[in-house]
């Protein structure tokens, strides 16, 4: 195995673009989002795309575009709506902000997408490399983009033995990414290279066989392209425990609307509190039925765990039924639903765990009886 020759004398790679877009022309994907030059269609695809896989994103675009045709539709849409047509996409700030940028785009724009990068990256949820896919797909604009594919594709390219996120080498893989875009075709070219990450240069196992432009990647020539990019060495991610409560009152079950600013802003829960300090679930149980101004016996229903990006949930969930149910009790966001109500909720993926606790515990108790 050869040593990799120092940054500063690698050369950019001679029709590196070419042979891309020849690949490219025999090989791209057939996506939705491909038969539309639509900028619209083209944002929502891309901000979809952002943490997700393609084929998890096709049927919500095509859901979402069904029930918002065009960007009036969204703008003026409640963001209840919006919400609810993302549930199970994850990343929910991402629909808030979609909703947010629409309707200034109706109010500022004209409801016209901007075509120029300050305007648009001004735009919430639109960051830099967004902004280069949507520029370059919709408008056919020569701006790079450095999304986790093409970092992947650069770093083994140029066999980049440093963290790509420091903010030196970072600057010089979007220098590079530039540089070795296409002039006549930035359209094409910036599938094509979404397209190499996501189906050869792949985190793992890269086909490099196949790819198209193996023959001048410096990882490749010097057996590392299963090395590169360097992982980084991640934190064990912090444990958060809660308490949450299914409580059930003439066929009806409480639920929370979580605030629209903070995490999950906008999903439906049952009502929870973090289990803080040494009081034992129980006690917690029988405090948040108490500060819901109602009385019954929690008994426990279950647990479930939840990882998210930046935390592990675990929750120890119990149930109580309750009689006469008080009205009075639900404050601003609170609402008593039955199970087939509860079934088109965006519930956010921790609690739909305890939905199917609670589904469950209710086969048993039927074929029990």
């Amino acid at each position: 195995m050869t040593s990799a020759p120092s940054q500063k004398e690698v050369p950019l790679p001679v029709g590196f673009a070419e042979r891309l877009l020849q690949w490219y022309d025999r090989e791209g994907r057939d996506l939705p989002w491909r038969k539309t030059r639509d900028p619209y269609h083209i944002w929502v695809s891309e901000i979809m795309l952002q943490q997700t896989g393609v084929e998890t994103v096709i049927p919500y675009y095509e859901n979402f575009l069904a029930r918002f045709p065009d960007l009036f539709c969204l703008a003026n849409a409640h963001l209840d709506e919006v919400i609810a047509l993302w549930s199970g996409l994850g990343y929910y700030s991402r629909a808030r902000n979609l909703h947010a940028a629409a309707i200034r785009v109706r109010d500022r724009f004209s409801g016209r997408l901007p075509s120029d990068f300050e305007n648009l990256t001004s735009l919430p949820g639109i960051g830099r490399s967004s902004a280069g896919a949507i520029l370059a797909i919709a408008f056919n604009r020569k701006i790079p983009i450095l999304d986790g594919n093409v970092r992947r594709i650069l770093v083994r390219l140029f066999a980049v033995e440093e963290d790509p996120r420091r903010p030196a080498i970072e600057k010089k893989l979007w220098q590079r990414a530039e540089a070795l875009m296409s002039d006549q075709r930035p359209h094409d070219y910036t599938q094509a290279i979404m397209d190499l990450g996501a189906t050869l240069c792949t985190p793992r196992n890269p086909t490099c066989d196949r790819c198209p432009v193996g023959s001048c990647c410096l990882a490749r020539e010097t057996g590392r392209e299963k090395l590169l990019p360097l992982r980084r060495q991640g934190k064990p991610l912090p444990l958060r425990r809660e308490v949450a409560l299914v409580l059930l009152n003439e066929g009806r079950f409480l639920l929370r609307k979580r605030p629209y600013g903070g995490m999950l802003g906008g999903l439906w829960e049952f009502p929870r509190l973090e289990a803080e300090g040494s009081a034992g679930a129980g006690k917690i149980a029988e405090r948040l039925l108490a500060e819901l101004s109602t009385t019954g016996n929690p008994q426990t229903l279950g647990n479930i765990r939840h990882a998210y990006s930046h935390f592990r949930l675990e929750s120890e969930v119990f149930f109580a039924e309750v009689e006469g149910r008080n009205e009075n009790v639900c404050e601003s966001g609170e609402a008593w639903m039955s199970l087939a109500e509860m079934a088109g909720l965006p519930l956010h993926g921790a609690h739909k765990k305890i939905l199917h606790l609670l589904h469950g515990d209710l086969k048993k108790t039927t074929s029990g009886s």
